[in-house]
């Protein structure tokens, strides 16, 4: 089916099925090498920005980039342009086949695809497409002017995107999906900037994102997280909110590349050879999965390569079901592949790839559950600068942000300082106490629209926290 017209911008409309399928063909009809690859991104992107109570910037862009991947033999290059013209088109295939002879060859180059069959994908909202600048205003205002009233200072930023995305190839391969991304987030603080609070989420729908509700979450946490004192660090009970397991739980995705298991780079390393595949590595509760028809995910069912995704159970009951592996690594260990490639698209050796997202099965407990069940420990809304440790154990360090909770006899008693923390999400899962039912997240420590993450609240045990910070 095609898109629908006049999306985002007036006279510069995401490109349809059939626009986008045309525009390969044309640019299929240059080129010259032994394969070829067009990948056509046509997108729209709106964002508003609020600070100090109001407004403060707003954008609305449209593009459309083509991507041009040549090869000839096992010498490969990419060139982009967003020049549509025949001149343009001629151009950017032309650089592409000059570049491509001058590469290197490439050992682990795998031919381009043949056509394949997809689902259409389930990711799309007018409403997100349509998120015009007096919508994005009038969530922002009730944010605001809550925030005006109570005293405190709200900032905060809102982005709507919508992406028709079409990749061809000279086998004849042609995938086409169209996807919206939504986000706002909002922190709010006190005057003196001692008392901080956060509330936000994603969705590729805006109608499922409440405004009012994440500013009154962030005003409730800016004001109760003044006054905050030093609790020593050390190994706590910890309750997370959703966006603080999906910061972590994300980490787990990045580390599902089968043949950094394979040679020996990974937790996923098995000891003495292998992979843990089949292995428990995590409490039985934990099912991590990614699916790009999930209704709480909606991404294209297809790589950048063009490889059909689907379902993958990546974890199940605590088990290790299933790597990432992309063409060269899957063919070399005579197993299927499951997510893109790495390189200039035709080798191996890539990352996880895809972006089917993930999502992890919780439990039947609410948030204020996993808090009455706490007899000392930490309520966490949100971690950031959160950077790597040791990929071996995917430990990670970062910091506490934006309200950060003592919890006595199942009840919050005080705001704490900031912690940093050494963890890895693999040692949080295995020591889980409890879950409540899984949500979609903004795990991105930019706030910007990212990975779809669908996750629980969870309770765990001796969290590690090393120090604590000043910051708030």
């Amino acid at each position: 089916m095609s898109a629908p017209r006049s999306l985002y911008v007036e006279g510069a409309p995401i490109l349809t099925k059939d626009e986008a399928q045309a525009l390969s063909k044309r640019v299929l009809g240059f080129a010259t090498a032994d394969e070829t690859r067009v990948t056509i991104r046509s997108g729209a992107r709106a964002n508003s920005r609020f600070a100090v109570n109001q407004m403060s910037t707003a954008g609305d862009n449209t593009d459309t980039v083509v991507t041009v991947l040549s090869a000839f033999g096992k010498r490969s290059a990419t060139a982009t342009t967003n020049r549509l013209d025949d001149a343009g088109l001629k151009a950017v295939v032309a650089n592409a086949e000059s570049l491509a002879r001058l590469s290197p060859e490439d050992p682990e180059a795998m031919p381009e695809l043949g056509p394949q069959s997809y689902p259409e994908s389930i990711g799309w909202s007018d409403t997100t497409a349509q998120l015009d600048p007096t919508a994005r205003a009038a969530a922002i205002r009730t944010i605001t002017e809550p925030a005006r009233a109570a005293g405190l200072v709200s900032t905060g930023y809102i982005e709507a995107r919508g992406t028709a995305l079409a990749i061809a190839t000279s086998r004849g391969l042609f995938a086409y999906g169209r996807t919206t991304e939504a986000v706002l987030t909002t922190t709010v603080r006190t005057p003196d900037g001692q008392g901080s609070g956060w509330g936000g989420t994603a969705h590729w729908d805006w109608n499922r994102i409440d405004a009012a509700s994440l500013g009154a979450t962030a005003i409730r946490k800016a004001k109760a997280s003044l006054d905050a004192v030093a609790v020593e660090p050390g190994r706590y009970t910890v309750v997370l909110e959703p966006t603080a397991v999906g910061n972590l739980v994300q980490l787990i995705q990045g580390a599902l590349n089968a043949r950094n298991a394979d040679e020996g780079r990974s937790f996923f390393t098995k000891q003495g050879g292998g992979n843990k595949v089949g292995m428990k590595v995590v409490d039985e509760r934990v099912t991590l999965v990614s699916d790009p028809m999930d209704p709480e995910i909606g991404t294209n069912p297809f790589t950048a390569d063009g490889l059909p995704l689907k379902r993958t159970v990546w974890i199940e009951n605590g088990v290790v079901k299933n790597l990432a592996y992309d063409r060269y690594w899957a063919q070399k260990q005579g197993k299927e592949a499951n997510s893109g490639g790495g390189g200039g698209g035709f080798g191996g050796g890539g990352g996880f790839g895809g972006g089917a997202g993930l999502k992890m099965e919780g439990g039947d407990a609410s948030l204020d559950d996993l808090i009455a069940g706490t007899e000392r420990g930490i309520l966490v809304t949100r971690f950031w600068y959160i950077r790597p440790v040791d990929p071996r154990t995917i430990l990670y360090t970062g910091l506490t942000r934006d309200g950060t909770f003592l919890i006595e006899k199942g009840k919050i008693t005080k705001a704490v300082k900031n912690f940093r923390f050494n963890e890895s999400p693999i040692f949080m899962l295995n020591n889980l106490e409890a879950m409540s039912r899984p949500v979609r997240v903004s795990a991105s420590e930019s706030g910007n629209t990212g990975q779809a993450i669908v996750v629980p609240a969870i309770r765990t045990r001796e969290f590690s926290f090393t120090s604590l910070s000043d910051a708030v």
